[in-house]
């Protein structure tokens, strides 16, 4: 699996041959890599070389070394491949105002894709998703990971894997803020809200009604934003 190295460009080999493995999903989320000695004499290079290029990984988030227990992945296939787009994209310093026009602007136009090449298989399961946030909400519990996998199953249908990417992407981004408006005072309401918005974009599609979709959805995203800036809209 992994191989020797030439020296002149040891370190962004180890970086590039490990990267590659995450990638193809052949190293996953929190298998433990061999030791810094093992690592050396399977690349052939100096243990310095080794921990050199464990750096990068942990700075690019794909790596976690754990004191007295060894150096773990931290990503996965598809984390591997997020990051350094969001990275390259975005940044913390971005005004969140400026995501949201983005995520508006790309979203009603997934929902459309997502009306359009949805399979039934897919469908189902948004609606199963949507239970187990209408069943959350119910027992007063957070909603984000099934708002996350909404969105993020309606993007899948369109079968666009770029598209895909950066929307988990922006939606990763944004998770800070998603966190404040689901958790703060009212939160019932704006969860039940956000429901209602999902319910919406899912009944047209699965009537096939793109146009109806992609309304929907700009509805729902600005439902969304008027919440977390506190201004004043009607009822979703």
């Amino acid at each position: 699996m992994l191989k020797p190295v030439e020296k002149k460009k040891a370190y962004e080999d180890i970086v590039q041959q490990i990267r590659t493995l995450i990638e193809e999903g052949k190293l996953k989320r929190n298998d433990h890599l061999p030791s810094e000695r093992d690592l050396s004499e399977t690349f052939r290079v100096s243990r310095t070389t080794v921990r050199e290029a464990i750096r990068t990984l942990e700075s690019m988030k794909l790596l976690q070394s754990r004191q007295g227990d060894g150096t773990y992945v931290l990503a996965s296939s598809e984390e591997s491949l997020i990051h350094p787009l969001a990275v390259a994209l975005f940044n913390e310093k971005d005004d969140i105002r400026d995501i949201f026009y983005i995520r508006k602007i790309i979203e009603p136009h997934v929902a459309e894709l997502a009306a359009e090449n949805a399979t039934p298989q897919e469908i189902e399961e948004m609606g199963r998703i949507l239970q187990q946030q209408e069943e959350s909400i119910r027992r007063g519990e957070n909603i984000i990971e099934t708002d996350s996998a909404f969105h993020n199953l309606l993007v899948k249908a369109t079968t666009n894997r770029v598209m895909e990417r950066l929307i988990a992407a922006l939606i990763g981004l944004l998770k800070q803020s998603r966190q404040k408006y689901l958790t703060e005072d009212e939160n019932y309401e704006r969860a039940t809200r956000s429901l209602e918005g999902h319910q919406r974009v899912l009944s047209a599609i699965k009537k096939g009604d793109g146009n109806a979709a992609r309304k929907s959805m700009l509805q729902h995203l600005e439902d969304i934003e008027g919440i977390i800036f506190n201004k004043s809209r009607g009822g979703g």
